[in-house]
């Protein structure tokens, strides 16, 4: 059975920026659907960032365990072991209590029901929504079989699609036929450490889960197709990260071409690849991680019977509004392209908040345009960036006067003291108005020292005003008064 209702405002999908957008409209009084295919939370909560981070976190006290001898501390009556379930129990445990509070979140909002179901559109601003369980309470007219309605069509005066993304498939010979085959969501169900997993994948999720997976005690190779681990950095950032993996015992080959994985005995998986120099080699595992991307979740939510374009990778067509192609239908987070975190889906919540809702009637609109977007790798050390790359300031035209400050973090009062010397931190700058174009650091807490810098360049801070700031002896931070004696 099929019924219909009308909202004035549907939003497809319960992420970072999905549920928070259902609860601002539903705030202002406006009838508001929010549907939700798996989980309320979305990749973040659930698959993403919560989950690896904590599990990044264990990783990060097995290695410190490891070093405890060089800090003078030892184990005398235990030796040191590694309980993948209780890593695995804690990560589900963190994972329950954030998707927990934030459907309790939601359900205590007026004006919002949460629909529990697969959406796809039926025409313009008309979705149909295959339920999951019996439709929202409120639509029954107490009969039980109405109740349990498997299909419920929904209309809306305005629609936001936060869909996001899945990990997208290793696109080689043998992948589908091959048992063992992980993806970054499976991989973090594994009741016991692999004897040796190769990574094929080396971007953001590759690395984190390849130094992961080390700390834990398995064999790790990390296949890279790029001439560069992290190709989104500078070539020295990606060199030391590299650098970094190979001290650690990670096996990286950089321009290699995975060309077919399959199972050659029970528990035993083989990886053929051409080497960057052209030769071949099989590697021998039993896990094979694929981590070469994500895919927009689009394919089944019959777009075209709304008017909504995609681009050819299947990413939702966006202006600088988040307006798609059809009147009244928008896009925010991961499924529109771009960058692909939590707080950019956030801050698109944000601007269709204050175009749609807060700021409706005024006339200012908010855009994408000009914002600028921080981001952290949760390897260690982590890689805290923000801004422009310095092969993106030297392609600048008009030119500007480009010059580079770099320090060794073995430069760094508390990394010494620490005992956490790896990487070193960036600054581009323009020499002629002392801005600060963008900056790195790749070292202890480098998320944290990038936040400060990310700050002052909001604030419209120069360089030099960060030099001759009192900062805390000895916090990381205070690093940024001698970062730029090393400008060239």
């Amino acid at each position: 059975m099929t019924t219909t209702a009308h909202y004035e405002a549907i939003v497809i999908g319960s992420g970072q920026g999905g549920g928070p957008l259902a609860q601002a409209f539903a705030n202002a009084g406006r009838r508001t659907a929010l549907i939700e295919a798996k989980h309320v939370g979305g990749t973040c909560v659930n698959e993403g960032c919560t989950p690896t981070k904590t599990m990044v976190a264990s990783a990060r006290v097995a290695h410190l365990a490891c070093r405890a001898q060089g800090y003078g501390v030892q184990f005398k009556r235990s030796s040191l072991a590694l309980n993948m379930e209780t890593v695995r129990k804690r990560k589900r445990d963190i994972v329950d209590s954030f998707r927990a509070g934030s459907e309790h979140r939601i359900k205590a909002t007026e004006n919002v029901d949460l629909i529990l179901g697969r959406a796809t559109f039926r025409g313009p601003k008309t979705v149909e929504v295959l339920l999951n369980g019996p439709r929202p309470h409120h639509e029954t007219d107490g009969n039980s079989n109405t109740g349990m309605d498997t299909t419920l069509t929904i209309t809306g005066d305005l629609v936001f699609v936060n869909a996001g993304c899945s990990p997208s498939r290793l696109d080689v010979k043998g992948a589908c036929r091959t048992e063992g085959l992980l993806d970054s969501t499976s991989i973090m169900e594994l009741g016991d450490v692999p004897r040796h997993i190769v990574i094929i994948g080396g971007g953001v999720i590759g690395c984190e889960f390849a130094q992961m997976m080390r700390r834990f005690g398995a064999k790790v190779s990390l296949v890279q197709r790029g001439a560069q681990l992290l190709p989104r950095e500078d070539t020295d950032v990606a060199d030391e990260v590299r650098r970094i993996f190979v001290d650690a015992g990670i096996e990286v080959y950089l321009g290699a071409t995975t060309n077919e994985v399959s199972n050659v005995t029970l528990g035993q998986i083989v990886v053929s690849v051409t080497q960057g120099d052209g030769t071949p080699k099989s590697i021998l595992c039993s896990h094979v991680l694929a981590a070469a991307g994500r895919t927009p979740n689009t394919a089944d939510l019959g777009l075209e019977s709304a008017g909504v374009e995609v681009d050819k990778h299947g990413f939702i067509r966006v202006d600088e509004h988040l307006a798609t192609s059809a009147p009244g239908v928008y896009a925010l987070g991961d499924i529109k392209g771009g960058m692909q975190q939590t707080h950019v889906s956030y801050d698109d919540m944000r601007i269709l908040r204050h175009n749609l809702v807060t700021h409706a009637q005024s006339g200012e609109r908010a855009s994408v345009q000009g914002r600028l977007v921080p981001y952290t790798t949760f390897i260690d050390p982590q890689l805290g960036r923000v801004g422009m790359t310095e092969k993106e300031a030297r392609a600048l035209n008009p030119p500007r006067n480009v010059k580079v400050a770099k320090m060794p973090m073995a430069y760094v009062a508390r990394a010494l003291e620490m005992d956490e010397t790896n990487g070193f931190m960036k600054a581009v700058v323009d020499a002629d108005t002392k801005e600060i174009l963008g900056f790195a650091c790749l070292g202890v807490e480098g998320g944290e020292i990038m936040s400060v810098v990310q700050m002052a360049m909001m604030g419209g801070l120069t360089y030099d005003e960060l030099e001759n700031a009192i900062f805390a002896h000895p916090c990381l931070s205070e690093s940024l008064n001698n970062l730029w004696g090393f400008l060239q």
